[in-house]
């Protein structure tokens, strides 16, 4: 990570201008393929939450923790979507976190990426298909 976005990350100001840069660095990343590339972006004990986890990998908490059990998962997810392609919508601040929007094979997806101390991402939170679930509940 740049040094000025960890600094950022560090003082725990996560402001608009960060968040672009770091969401539009992230989905380079994933439309890259390159898995030691996404997994930079990662604290080695990382948490990742998905409800993608259970289906694909059989994990039924949907949870998975440390980057070699992402590394497999990912890899995984690669080999079956091997064209997998995000586009960049949009990134919000938080106090400690990011949520990224975008556009990927599934539809609207977002994920809440928390970041820890050393400007890493420490947990993560996937939600895909995040317009077909706004639609249903909006009744349409």
């Amino acid at each position: 990570m740049c040094p000025a976005l960890l600094k950022l990350a560090l003082e725990g100001m996560m402001e608009r201008g960060f968040a672009d840069r770091f969401a539009k660095e992230w989905i380079a990343a994933w439309n890259s393929h390159d898995l030691e590339r996404i997994l930079e972006h990662y604290e080695d004990d990382f948490e990742m939450s998905s409800p993608i986890i259970a289906t694909l990998d059989g994990e039924p908490s949907g949870t998975l923790r440390g980057k070699a059990a992402v590394r497999a998962y990912w890899a995984k997810a690669l080999q079956k979507v091997p064209h997998l392609r995000f586009e960049f919508l949009t990134a919000l601040a938080g106090v400690d976190r990011v949520t990224v929007y975008y556009r990927g094979h599934r539809g609207l997806s977002a994920e809440v990426l928390h970041f820890g101390p050393r400007g890493k991402v420490r947990a993560a939170f996937v939600r895909p298909g995040l317009l077909v679930e706004i639609m249903v509940t909006a009744g349409r």
